[in-house]
């Protein structure tokens, strides 16, 4: 069930000194507020300066202005975010923020390095995240959508707000006089999170009140079994082996070699195959019934290929 942002507050038990990623806009301004009520003198804020627009160091400014009045203490990381050839801007500017954001943490305050990062993400982001991944094709793992909390780059980062919706963080800012930034690129349509944002989620509204809760039921559920295959995929890479020994590989349900094979991928040589790339790899596999036989699929930045009785990874 959604909740008030109080509420969520009440139930968040982070390891501290915290830091929360600050961008000046109403989800991150109602986190920082909140956190620094809770927790007084152990919340500290960090603004990424993505520098993509020429209204940056205005909104530098703002967030220096509240950190000031919070007496919390704020650091301002300047980071390239423009994307690589074939990169979305969305997914680059989401990789150098998170960079930032935990060398800040470890590394702004010498002395007092942060334990855990908190993100304003809400009911809505999770909404729009579930989505875009339905949009995509996305397996089960992708439905999951965003996880509350999670270990990473020894820090601890949570979400406290997933449960709250974005107008309810507004009415609790507006209730204590307190304005926020509006970021002009939030209303820009040419990014497809901002046209799920602007058209479908109204009519979601209109058509099914519950949504957020049915639809944040339904990524638990996929989170569940996300989980459940991991479990399969480490328990029937331990018995194929590592690299996967191809005749023991034959042995398992297409659906088994499947995951097994994405698991391996992504633990072993850090590459996702594309549905196309991952069905090619299986038809491979199940022809190759003679010493002869040959593999070599390109996949990522590295090839899939055969090496004896055993598949192997390649990478020029």
């Amino acid at each position: 069930m959604t909740q008030s942002l109080d509420a969520a507050m009440a139930a968040c038990a982070p390891p501290l000194p915290l830091a929360v990623a600050f961008s000046g806009g109403a989800d991150s301004t109602a986190l920082l507020l909140a956190c620094a009520q809770r927790w007084p003198g152990q919340v500290h804020a960090i603004h990424v300066h993505h520098g993509l627009q020429s209204a940056a160091d205005g909104f530098v400014a703002q967030c220096e202005a509240l950190c000031a009045r919070l007496e919390v203490p704020l650091a301002v990381c300047r980071v390239d975010a423009r994307h690589a050839s074939g990169q979305s801007p969305e997914d680059a500017a989401r990789q150098s923020r998170y960079a930032a954001l935990a060398d800040a943490a470890l590394h702004a305050w010498p002395g007092r390095p942060m334990a855990a990062i908190a993100l304003a993400q809400h009911a809505d982001d999770q909404v729009e995240t579930l989505l875009l991944a339905l949009s995509r094709g996305a397996g089960v793992a992708g439905l999951a959508a965003m996880p509350a909390q999670w270990q990473r780059l020894g820090l601890t980062w949570l979400r406290p707000l997933l449960q709250v919706d974005g107008a309810a963080l507004r009415d609790w800012l507006a209730a204590r006089q307190q304005d926020w930034i509006e970021d002009p690129s939030n209303a820009d349509q040419r990014f497809t999170r901002n046209r799920i944002r602007a058209q479908l989620l109204p009519q979601l509204q209109a058509a099914f009140p519950q949504f957020r809760d049915t639809f944040a039921r339904s990524s638990r559920h996929c989170a569940q079994a996300a989980e459940l295959l991991q479990e399969v995929a480490e328990s029937d890479l331990a018995a194929v082996g590592n690299p996967p020994r191809i005749a023991a590989l034959q042995a398992l349900s297409a659906a088994r070699q499947a995951n097994l094979l994405r698991h391996w991928l992504r633990v072993a040589h850090a590459t996702t195959p594309a549905a196309a790339q991952l069905e090619e790899l299986l038809r491979q596999v199940a022809a190759c019934t003679t010493r002869g036989h040959q593999i070599r699929l390109k996949l990522g930045r590295g090839f899939v290929v055969r090496t004896g009785a055993l598949l192997g990874w390649y990478n020029p």
